[in-house]
């Protein structure tokens, strides 16, 4: 693969702050990478600044081949962009807001009936924006941002203010698009979809990226236990039991429960049920918790993610 996006020590300041903080990254052809932070950490800012929507203030950008700076017409042709916010106008319909914006390009769809369809967007086509719910409004929003088939596609917070079951379809179209050959870069506040999608995650805190690499390299490097919560049912329980299971390495007493910490959450789990077998306690509320990104930002800050 090579190199579609490389950055290299890009700064960008506002007033006394640093909002973005000596980045050097590169994102490949092709890949999924992912920029994930809370809130105020400078994912869009960088992001902004690789789209040619704002001008670092030192260090350097490629994208494309283009620098974003000097050549913004021309990367903007080849890029398709969701940023946080879309401002449509509320009455227009959904096939016109389509070929409107794509007028705006060089070489925009002339036939938008296949972007409808592939969104899933055809009984929409003739509502008016203010009148499709969230999930459907941000579906346009990406459909508006492919209406020039771009070879790159930035995606800034896509699922934020989503319901469960409209994130899981955003997660779907991503890797949807991802098969037809694009590269798409994405920021987001949500571990668990950064786990889902990315091929490489950048982990970003007040504007330095503190971790890349995969999200099964990062959890591995982190080299935490996973977790087996329960509570007991039974009459003279032998607590002191569940220490001498051989995968186990400590054994917490929950509110409700317990919590075995082991790095072989099968061997434990098989042994605990031999134990609840042999000691005739029935095993409630049974939980497998595997280290994730979240315990990973963790033990980078001191924190948990913050809003």
């Amino acid at each position: 693969m090579s190199s579609i996006v490389e950055c290299e020590h890009v700064i960008k300041r506002y007033g006394d702050i640093i909002a973005v903080n000596d980045i050097s990254l590169t994102i490949e052809e092709g890949e999924i990478f992912g920029l994930v932070g809370p809130n105020g950490a400078g994912k869009t800012t960088l992001i902004e600044m690789i789209e040619g929507l704002r001008t670092p203030d030192g260090g350097s950008i490629k994208a494309l081949g283009l620098d974003p700076t000097r050549q913004d017409d021309e990367l903007k042709e080849k890029i398709g962009v969701l940023l946080q916010t879309t401002s449509i106008q509320p009455d227009i319909k959904v096939k016109e807001a389509l070929k409107l914006f794509a007028s705006f390009y060089r070489h925009g769809l002339s036939d938008t009936e296949e972007l409808l369809h592939t969104l899933s967007l055809e009984d929409k086509a003739d509502s008016r924006f203010k009148k499709l719910s969230g999930g459907l409004q941000q579906r346009t929003a990406i459909a508006l941002a492919l209406v020039n088939d771009p070879e790159m596609l930035f995606l800034d917070e896509l699922t934020t203010g989503l319901d469960p079951q409209a994130r899981r379809n955003m997660w779907d179209f991503v890797e949807k698009v991802r098969k037809e050959g694009k590269t798409i870069f994405l920021t987001t506040h949500y571990m668990e979809e950064a786990e889902k999608l990315c091929d490489r995650v950048g982990i970003i805190d007040y504007g330095k990226i503190i971790a890349l690499d995969t999200p099964r390299n990062l959890v591995a490097n982190l080299g935490a236990e996973s977790k087996v919560s329960f509570t007991i049912e039974g009459k003279d329980v032998d607590t002191t039991n569940f220490a001498t299971i051989k995968a186990v390495s400590r054994v917490e007493k929950s509110e409700e429960g317990f919590i075995l910490y082991t790095r072989d959450d099968n061997a434990a789990l098989q042994e605990l049920v031999r134990l609840a077998d042999r000691q005739n306690f029935r095993l409630n509320k049974l939980r497998m918790e595997s280290p994730n990104l979240d315990d990973v930002f963790l033990n980078l800050t001191g924190r948990e993610m913050r809003e």
